[in-house]
């Protein structure tokens, strides 16, 4: 990892002419996420880009791709491969996120961002430990990144093996991070792995559940979020409609 690797999003104007229109921009004050969405991506996000946002225009932004993804609209103007090779010596991402291995919910496809947008930690059932707090602080307080973004999703088989007790090795003590979530979880329905409506309701608490470790068990991050650097926000991602839903920000 290269703390001063660089990385850009998708732009229609030449490089230097996007910069130059955002340093005019910021020095004005009025740099939000509509001018940064309504110039288009070509290439990697830059570190001029990413630091003239907020971590408001930030999650506006993971917003908007994800509008764009469930109406069956990419970035016209992205190309992963000018992305490729802009990114190639450095990045600058502008968000990390925590999200499950499910290969149905994967981060940038459905928030249609691009090489360079954000760090992506995946686990089963998007639980933290050691290893991921350590990545979450590289990417805010060395490298920049303005939002920590935990996602969970509906009918995660991680969260059903948690309910239903499973074991199975290494995955034994995984599931025991998320059972928390289901002894906490208020629901006065069937409490069953069967019950889609419980598995997402442990879901989405597990997420909450999920943000308060990281505020108790990194001061790092905690101190950034209190000092406004970094906002801590959470995420529910429905498979059957494509949408993400954002939790309000506390």
């Amino acid at each position: 990892m290269d703390t001063t690797h660089d990385g850009q999003v998708c732009i229609h104007a030449s490089r230097r002419g996007l910069l130059k229109l955002a340093g005019t921009l910021t020095a004005g004050g009025i740099l939000g996420v509509g001018t940064f969405t309504s110039v288009a991506a070509a290439e990697a996000l830059t570190k001029a880009q990413r630091d003239a946002m907020t971590p408001e225009d930030i999650l506006a932004m993971m917003k908007k791709g994800n509008e764009r993804f469930r109406k069956g609209v990419r970035q016209e103007t992205r190309s992963f491969l000018a992305q490729q090779k802009a990114s190639a010596k450095g990045q600058y991402p502008a968000a990390v996120l925590l999200s499950c291995i499910d290969s149905r919910a994967p981060a940038e496809t459905i928030m249609d961002l691009g090489i360079g947008d954000i760090f992506n930690c995946r686990i089963a059932g998007n639980v933290s430990n050691d290893d991921i707090l350590g990545s979450m602080e590289f990417a805010c307080k060395l490298a920049g990144a303005k939002v920590v973004l935990v996602m969970g999703h509906t009918a995660c088989g991680a969260i059903k093996g948690a309910i239903d007790n499973a074991e199975l090795g290494n995955l034994t003590s995984l599931l025991a991070r998320i059972k928390p979530a289901v002894s906490e979880t208020v629901y006065t329905g069937e409490r069953t792995a069967k019950n889609y409506a419980f598995v997402d309701a442990v879901a989405h608490k597990n997420v909450e559940l999920t943000i308060g470790n990281i505020r108790q068990r990194s001061s790092v991050l905690a101190g950034m979020e209190k000092a406004h650097a970094i906002v801590i926000a959470g995420a529910m991602y429905n498979l059957e409609t494509g949408a993400v839903e954002f939790f309000p920000l506390k």
